[in-house]
């Protein structure tokens, strides 16, 4: 079956879909089959056209419906599963992968490291077995010096991926380039890169507008309030929408739309296990609260928990500055318990490896943690971090990363996306909206402005950041799980279906938080139920009894609000 033959079923069944999609399947021999999987993923999407990139971004779910298929449909659709990264069995995993997990080293993660490849994985069996741990992303290694062309290449590519999301989006109709705009058009929509913001003197807003053809300027007029509203927490390089009219010199617009996330249903997994988040020790600092991580340890071998809770918890994520580090700020040398990076790690691992070993250990690095402050950050360094890589149970990952836990044959377990959240306080500085709540003592805010915006640092000066060839911050695939740290405030929220968590810190206020009035959460615990979703918050800060901060607002069945 060619291109034309499959566009032809499709059109004849009302299915739209772009040329992408049919040299997806161009030569399969089953367009019953074809047509079924783009039938359901339209269904499940809600979406009029169906793109490669909306394939992408619900691999999971196409995989399902791959698997209703027969066994025969199943083979023959072999050549769709490679090129959409679905090829890779759980049994082939087994053999490839979990032989070699324990002589894995660093070196190897990264020289065969791609930008979304299978690190490794974790499906050891027994009676009380939790799923599986798939470290979905990494990064490649680069050793070269950085050239004004890489940057250029960076935000390009950058601009063709945000461009295919946002075509992606029913709202945004009949979009053209900026270099088509002649004359007066009427009802149309441009996709540009922000990349200056201005004010008139009656106060309207004036943005400089660019894509690959050329540059425009559109003014938001400050009569439309709701629209005026959305203007003014666009944040610069961000790559957003436009509806409007206007000519080649200047551009009217009606709407913005931002590329957002969202999911059309929530997972549940059908096994009762918890996963919890955590960040932010500061491991090594005078200001660390052993005993109250300690109280926390305990709790996970269920020496404080009656109701044997703690037992389920077969995941736990410690998402950056797991360790204070060393020379991160001048003086820091009197802030130190443990003034070597190395022995930091050592002591830290000591206390880890008291868990109980069917908890799963996912760690993200931070800025504190003796790797380079350009982002996205490779793996701990194995030089000072290896007491960590010795223990079975502890998965190091890169930051960002998308992590998938709870897989079983049945399910296809939920993609955890962990960022430490370095560029957080440029947004909480700096977008009017978050300003005004006080974001970075509600860091949950930051966090969903960021995934309406797909990009976990949209902005150039956001944070420090290293140019691949494809853009390491951009949330390509959206997450179950959005988990951070950084701000050592505790929040949880959805949005869009996208459970959103902000850990706690274990290190006591420090000078500099006290000096901007940030007031930090301790010991604080989210605990998310794989099976029912409920999200619990424990409290480990003081000398009482084990506290339960239970949400009952997130203790939600399979809506689909915010």
């Amino acid at each position: 079956m060619d291109s034309k033959q499959l566009l032809k079923v499709c059109l004849e069944n009302g299915l739209l879909v772009d040329k992408d999609v049919l040299n997806l399947f161009n030569g399969a021999k089953d367009i019953n089959s074809v047509k079924l999987i783009i039938d359901k993923l339209k269904n499940y999407t809600r979406q009029n056209i169906i793109t490669k990139n909306i394939f992408y971004e619900h691999k999971e779910k196409v995989n399902e419906f791959f698997y209703e298929l027969p066994q025969k449909s199943q083979k023959e659709l072999e050549n769709f599963k490679i090129k959409l990264g679905l090829s890779i069995e759980i049994s082939r995993e087994k053999e490839s992968i979990v032989d070699e997990k324990n002589s894995l080293s660093i070196n190897s993660v990264k020289s065969n490291s791609s930008s979304s490849s299978l690190v490794y994985s974790d499906s050891s069996e027994s009676s009380d077995s939790s799923g599986e741990v798939l470290i979905l992303s990494s990064f490649p290694v680069v050793n070269k010096k950085l050239e004004v062309q890489d940057f250029v290449s960076y935000f390009r590519s950058r601009f063709v991926e945000m461009r295919g999301i946002l075509q992606s989006r029913p709202e945004l109709d009949n979009p053209i380039s900026i270099s088509k705009i002649f004359g007066n058009k009427q009802k149309i929509s441009i996709i540009g890169i922000v990349s200056k913001k201005s004010f008139t003197k009656n106060r309207n807003i004036i943005f400089d507008v660019e894509d690959t053809t050329g540059l425009i300027k559109i003014i938001i007029n400050k009569d439309k309030k709701e629209l005026y509203e959305k203007a003014e927490n666009v944040a610069l390089d961000s790559v957003i929408g436009f509806k409007g009219s206007g000519n080649e010199e200047r551009f009217f617009a009606d709407d913005i739309i931002y590329p957002d996330s969202a999911l059309p249903e929530r997972k549940f997994s059908l096994n009762d296990e918890y996963a919890a988040f955590i960040g932010d020790l500061h491991f090594g600092s005078k200001r660390f609260m052993r005993d109250n991580f300690i109280k926390f340890i305990n709790y996970l071998n269920g020496e404080l928990d009656e109701d044997k809770e703690a037992k389920k918890i077969k995941y736990l994520f410690l998402v950056g500055d797991i360790v204070t580090g060393v020379g991160n700020y001048p003086n820091q040398e009197k802030d130190l318990e443990i003034l070597d990076l190395e022995e930091q790690f050592f002591g830290l691992a000591e206390l880890l490896s008291k868990i109980r070993k069917d908890v799963k250990i996912i760690i993200s690095p931070g800025n504190h943690d003796g790797v380079r402050l350009m982002e996205p950050q490779p793996f701990l360094d194995q030089k000072y971090s290896w007491p960590l890589y010795e223990m079975e149970n502890v998965f190091i990952t890169p930051n960002p990363c998308y992590v998938n836990i709870g897989k079983r044959e049945n399910f296809s377990g939920f993609n955890v996306l962990t960022y430490h959240g370095f560029s957080y306080p440029y947004y909480a500085n700096n977008i009017p909206s978050l300003i005004q709540k006080k974001a970075m003592n509600c860091p949950e805010e930051i966090m969903k402005y960021l995934l309406k915006n797909r990009h976990l640092a949209p902005t150039h000066a956001s944070t420090q950041y290293f140019p691949l060839e494809k853009d390491g911050l951009l949330i390509r695939n959206i997450p179950d799980i959005f988990v951070s740290a950084h701000t050592h405030k505790c929040g949880v929220t959805y949005y869009n279906n996208i459970l959103v968590v902000s850990v706690s810190c274990w290190e006591e206020m420090t000078p500099y938080q006290e000096k901007f009035g940030n007031i930090p959460d301790h010991c604080k615990v989210p605990i998310f139920n794989l099976k029912t979703r409920k999200v619990k918050i424990l409290d480990f800060e003081d000398n009482e009894p084990v506290q339960e901060n239970k949400l009952p607002s997130l203790e939600t069945t399979n809506s689909n609000g915010n």
